[in-house]
């Protein structure tokens, strides 16, 4: 069972990935119905995928298995990083893009 924590944190953290190209790749479909929902999805998925992680190495402490900590650690925190890093650029980009098809629209209906 706590071997999947870590596929799960890999499914999630590709999901946060993929969601904010999925608006990205409707914008030029004038889907601009649910942007913001598809974003606060994928940072929620980058945060569920780093609480499984943190929860995998609570069990790795909790069952005294310090050869397998220091092992990964190094490895666990250069992919949290890249994850949180590269879900916050294409949150913000969906951001900027939406946010300037909002302010033409708005300019557009004055």
């Amino acid at each position: 069972m706590i071997g999947w924590l870590n596929v799960v944190s890999l499914v999630l953290g590709l999901v946060a990935w993929i969601l904010p190209v999925v608006n990205l790749m409707r914008y030029k479909k004038n889907a601009h119905n649910n942007w913001f929902v598809l974003s606060i999805m994928s940072i929620s998925a980058c945060a569920i995928s780093l609480y499984f992680q943190i929860f995998y190495h609570y069990h790795l402490v909790k069952s005294k298995d310090w050869t397998a900590l220091m092992d990964t650690m190094g490895a666990v925190v250069f992919a949290a990083e890249v994850l949180l890093i590269i879900t916050i650029i294409l949150n913000v980009i969906t951001l900027i893009v939406y946010r300037d098809s909002n302010t033409l629209k708005l300019k557009r209906d004055i």
